[in-house]
């Protein structure tokens, strides 16, 4: 089982940005690819973004592509993701898991604690 600990949110002013980290441990994520999910309130829980294992292949939804990057250092088993030009509709908790493959974001483990991010107008 890998453990996912979310980190990196806070409150940040329409325009903003804030980079998040996924910090992993327990059974290696060694070959995997990793994706972002977020949560609104009231809102079911969404894919945002995946990176493959090398990190060639990124995948974003519709509604952060051009503004977020996700990328990870797979020597501090990390993953990260930038997020730029943030708008009150990116508040949520966002959270990190192992994905089969970029395109594919069905999460492969427990979900983590995720962080907070609230974005003010």
């Amino acid at each position: 089982q890998v453990q996912l600990v979310e980190s990196g949110g806070g409150l940040v002013q329409t325009g903003g940005s804030l980079r998040l980290s996924c910090a992993t441990s327990g059974r290696t994520f060694s070959g995997y690819a990793m994706g972002w999910f977020r949560q609104a309130p009231g809102k079911e829980r969404e894919f945002v973004a995946g990176i493959s294992w090398i990190g060639l292949t990124k995948g974003y939804a519709d509604s952060v592509n051009g503004r977020f990057t996700i990328s990870r250092d797979n020597a501090k088993n990390t993953i990260y993701l930038e997020m730029n030009s943030l708008k009150p509709e990116d508040t949520a908790v966002y959270y990190c898991n192992r994905i089969p493959k970029v395109g594919s974001p069905q999460a492969l483990d427990a979900w983590g604690q995720g962080t907070l991010v609230t974005v003010s107008s």
